[in-house]
């Protein structure tokens, strides 16, 4: 071995045993000493507290504290001056391990290098006045005062460590409570120049973090565990928290604080904010009636958040709350449907206005560039407001441009039921929140909608083409650019409804639309689904309730609300029956349809219509009052198809048709009237009248009158009245003047059996009276000569059949007499 090592390892194991007699010393010291150094130890502790610290044994643990020395310290309490007041420790530990400087100990002073405590409780408590037993500590002395005791200085430590310890602040006087069970906190501290500086490793259980009690604990009851970075600025008396990762409960957060201290109350700030986490997860985070409304909503999709809450402990209030939250192509679910494909910015704020308080009246959510797709409708809302939320109140402006046919997915295919067409529109809305839903939402914008094919369902009535715009002003509806193609009929239309969002939410039955209605043409029989009752529309049961109470607010408004129409058609068909410059006012209710100052053009003459049709289910009552005044009545019986008549047709008639009628009855659901029904008086006139090849007076003429033209009988002016009641028309007594005979006609026409018309019938020809002007001597001479006394009724063939019959006058007289 060579010289110089061996002489090596003789100094090496001089030095080594030189340690270890040096450490054996000190440690006999100890053990000698450690009720005096229990005294200089706790002396030591109390020098910079306002308070008492009490130890109840020491014993030293020479190994653990290798080369120092160390000590544990049992039964250890921390109390303030004010304790017998409010009983709150600041500390109790069962143990509490000190390591000492061993050359500062020989020295005859104390260096404590390391903390151990385990099995204890912090208790940080301030009470209602703002007394808090953190005044235990002492402040710093001023940095100019000098002092002549070196031992005077405060103990620095450099170590620390925490193990089942249960960390409580309790301050009445701001209402906030936090309390941790720490598992696991431990770090070291440097002590530059002026402050200090802390490496910590943190492992603790969150049991409670109300910044506000009466709003309950934020992160309550999740684990709490990282590294951070604390930083104590003895000049400007702060601790700051540097940026770190934390994990609380499964998901990472970026966290960083600072604590102004020198401040009375004591200011603070806390950052936190997450790259990715779910909504549930960050929910689970907050205060408990947050996160119960909060649940109301939810997102497949991880959101990013960050949260900036500040405040001082001595507040009663919340703290001040800065949220921004970034939501990317997620699917939002919420009390009013699913939001597909949604993405936007959020910003929560409690301090929306300086100097109005931090409260939820001063509160406000701001969302930005919102997007996504409502029942497969695509929407934007370039900014929506949400303020007070003691009493929220949402705004914002809608806008979405989509397939009329996917209107389909919110209404339901049993009210109205879209096939084609576009939607574009902007709405701009105001609305109070109820239960996180928009409740009433007062609306002013523009909806277009064009070439839409839509059915009206609960009347059966197909539109074609159809195109509308609608205008939503501050009160009322405004409808305009209507373009309706139902079959060959083409309508335009322009309307409004006073009043309209008051009435659709409150009280949708006593809305009335009026509709300005022009037309080329319209085909009555496309309309026909108007007569029935209308059929009560099923609303689907949606997963989204407010789209179901939209489709059945629609429904009640469309079902029991009137409609007040303004009509003007250059040409109106009804089956057979033409018309043109038809004008009308018709009303529409619940109860029915009602028909005001119906005027129109037809073969040559003017029909005016007023009167009613009262809806029911198998039929529809209508109540008619008509005047028409010269029309062609051959055109006017082909219109509507010869009234029922049989035998007699609009082909067997010529002449100018004057009439008044009060007539009522009813009208199936297909436009027919329904036999037997009708009842009321008809007065008419035909003037410039023909009876054309009308064989029941041919096949009687051709043997009574063999020379005369039965095949065109000639009126100058035929007029009567007429009582329907029924099946049966009741012809009051009338004069026939015709070209072929006169007669005198009475009795009743049967629709189906009871026929009894009576006809006296001259057989003078009344042309051999052509010469005569005297209308008196006309008369007197009408009825001279033989009287052919005829009686008209069923046959059996179901035709009418005439046969003779005495002079009923002749009759009555003779039973007079007798």
């Amino acid at each position: 071995m060579p010289r110089w090592l061996k002489l090596s390892l003789k100094i090496f194991a001089a030095l080594v045993i030189l340690i270890v007699l040096a450490f054996t010393g000190v440690a006999l010291y100890v053990n000698a000493n450690k009720k005096e150094l229990l005294v200089s130890i706790t002396k030591e502790l109390n020098k910079n507290l306002n308070g008492s610290m009490t130890v109840e044994v020491m014993e030293p643990t020479f190994l653990k504290g290798f080369p120092g020395v160390s000590v544990k310290l049992k039964n250890v309490e921390m109390r303030d001056s004010l304790w017998n007041k409010h009983h709150h420790s600041f500390l109790t530990a069962k143990d509490f391990d000190i390591s000492v400087n061993t050359l500062a100990l020989l020295k005859g002073t104390i260096e404590i290098r390391r903390i151990s405590i385990t099995d204890a409780e912090v208790y940080l408590f301030t009470d209602s006045n703002g007394y808090s037993n953190t005044s235990i500590f002492r402040k710093n002395p001023d940095k100019k005062e000098k002092t002549t005791e070196e031992s005077s200085s405060p103990a620095e430590i450099r170590r620390f460590d925490l193990n089942n310890v249960r960390f409580i602040l309790d301050n009445r006087k701001g209402n906030k409570l936090f309390l941790f069970a720490v598992q696991d906190f431990n770090g070291k501290i440097d002590y530059p120049s002026d402050g200090w500086h802390a490496d910590i490793r943190l492992k603790t259980l969150v049991r409670s973090l109300a910044f506000n009690t009466k709003r309950g604990s934020f992160i309550k009851d999740k684990l709490l565990e990282g590294t951070m970075e604390a930083v104590y600025d003895g000049e400007k008396e702060t601790i700051e928290l540097k940026p770190n990762i934390l994990n609380i409960g499964d998901d990472p957060f970026m966290l960083s604080a600072r604590f102004d201290i020198g401040k009375a109350p004591v200011e603070f700030s806390i950052n936190v904010g997450a790259e990715k986490i779910m909504w549930r997860n960050a929910s689970a985070l907050l205060a408990p009636n947050i996160t119960s409304r909060l649940n109301m909503f939810n997102l497949d999709k991880p959101i990013a958040v960050n949260a900036r809450i500040a405040g001082n402990m001595g507040a009663g209030g919340d703290p001040s709350i800065l949220v921004t939250a970034a939501v990317r192509s997620s699917q939002l679910t919420n009390p009013g449907g699913t939001v597909d494909d949604c993405s936007f910015d959020g910003i929560f704020t409690n301090n929306f206005i300086n100097g109005k308080g931090l409260t939820d009246e001063n509160s406000a959510i701001k969302l930005f560039n919102f997007k996504g797709k409502y029942a497969e409708m695509p929407f934007t809302i370039d900014t929506a407001f949400i303020h007070n939320l003691d009493k929220p109140v949402a705004t914002g402006t809608f806008k979405s441009k989509f397939e009329v046919a996917k209107l389909n997915n919110v209404l339901g295919d049993d009210l109205l039921k879209f096939s084609k067409g576009a939607a574009d529109l902007e709405l701009h809305y105001r609305a109070d929140i109820v239960d996180l839903k928009l409740t009433k939402p007062m609306i002013t914008g523009v909806v277009n909608v064009k070439n839409a094919d839509v059915s009206y369902v609960p009347r059966g009535l197909n539109f074609k083409n159809t195109s509308i715009s609608l205008n939503f002003t501050k009160e009322d509806l405004l409808i305009r650019d209507i373009h309706l193609q139902s079959g060959k009929s083409i309508v335009y239309m322009s309307g409004s409804v006073k009043n309209f969002l008051n009435l659709y939410y409150n009280a949708p039955e006593k809305s009335i639309l009026k509709w300005e209605i022009r037309s080329p043409q319209l085909y009555l029989g496309e309309f026909i689904g108007f007569l029935g009752a209308r059929k009560q529309a099923k609303v689907r049961q949606s997963k989204s309730s407010k789209s179901s109470n939209f489709a059945r607010q629609l429904n009640t408004m469309l079902d029991k609300g009137r409609v007040e129409l303004s009509m003007r058609v250059d040409q109106l068909n009804y089956n057979k029956f033409k018309g043109t410059n038809a004008t009308a006012e018709i009303s529409l209710s619940d109860a029915g349809i009602d028909l005001k100052n119906v005027s129109l053009k037809n073969g040559g003459g003017f029909v005016k219509l007023n009167g009613q049709i009262s809806q029911i289910a198998a039929s529809n009552h209508f109540k008619f009052s008509t005047v028409i005044s010269n029309v062609d009545v051959k055109n006017f019986f082909y219109s509507f198809d010869n009234f029922g008549l049989k035998g007699l047709s609009y082909k067997n008639l010529r002449g100018s048709f004057f009439t008044k009628a009060n007539i009522s009855g009813n009208i199936s659901n297909q436009g027919k009237v329904v036999p037997g029904s009708m009842n009321g008086k008809i007065v008419f006139d035909l003037k410039k009248g023909a009876l054309l090849n009308y064989d029941a007076i041919k096949n009687v003429g051709k043997f009574a009158f063999p020379f005369r033209d039965l095949d065109n009988i000639t009126f100058s002016n035929l007029n009567g009245d007429l009582d329907i009641r029924g099946q049966k028309i009741i012809i009051n007594p009338m004069l026939i003047n015709s070209s072929v005979l006169n007669m005198n006609i009475e009795g009743v026409y049967a629709m189906n059996k009871g026929t009894n018309i009576l006809l006296d019938v001259p057989l003078r020809n009344p042309k051999k009276d052509e010469d005569i002007t005297s209308k008196k001597e006309i008369r007197e001479r009408r009825m001279k000569g033989i009287v052919v006394h005829i009686q008209a009724v069923d046959g059996d063939d179901g035709k009418i059949k005439f046969k003779l019959i005495r002079n009923r006058n002749k009759d009555k007289k003779e039973e007079d007499a007798s």
